[in-house]
């Protein structure tokens, strides 16, 4: 399912960005807040590929693409994922290289996702798990009206702060 906004096309990862998927998810300054396995080749990116679109598949998750309207290249992704039993819950991930940092582009990726989420999939509420460290991230979060959430905890990362957006509809 794609996506659209001003300047931006979220669509559907498939095989055709395996490149762009290792460039992504091997980037040093992304991963320097994020623990995670990440690829060291093709190989893995493909396999990794292949994995989201399973997930995508039996509606596990709903995965994105970033790219700029006009640039075939994935610049970033987002996603929706581990949605709570009934459906009305998800978190909410998202990765951009480097040099699209501080240019609105994340932002614009996450109210077009966050307003799906509400709209069609009739999410009560998005939560997003983000390294304290992470200025960037948590800026993003606040900017998009999410809401810091001190008392609740990411089990097992001790170092992430939990920040909530509800839908205005409850």
């Amino acid at each position: 399912m794609k996506l659209e906004t001003q300047r931006l096309v979220l669509k559907e990862i498939n095989e055709s960005h395996v490149e762009d998927i290792l460039k992504i998810r091997s980037n040093k300054v992304i991963n320097r807040f994020v623990r995670r396995n990440s690829p060291k080749n093709n190989y893995d990116a493909l396999q990794f590929i292949l994995t989201i679109k399973e997930r995508t598949k039996n509606n596990q998750t709903c995965y994105w693409g970033i790219s700029l309207k006009d640039q075939p290249d994935l610049i970033g992704t987002i996603c929706l994922w581990n949605f709570s039993e009934d459906r009305k819950v998800a978190e909410v991930g998202y990765e951009l290289l480097p040099e699209y940092h501080r240019k609105g582009i994340m932002s614009e990726a996450l109210a077009t996702v966050v307003n799906f989420a509400f709209q069609e999939l009739n999410l009560g509420e998005i939560v997003a798990m983000t390294h304290q460290g992470n200025e960037n991230s948590k800026n993003l979060l606040l900017k998009n009206h999410f809401v810091l959430e001190e008392e609740r905890k990411d089990e097992g990362f001790p170092e992430n702060l939990v920040f909530s957006l509800k839908t205005s509809l409850q």
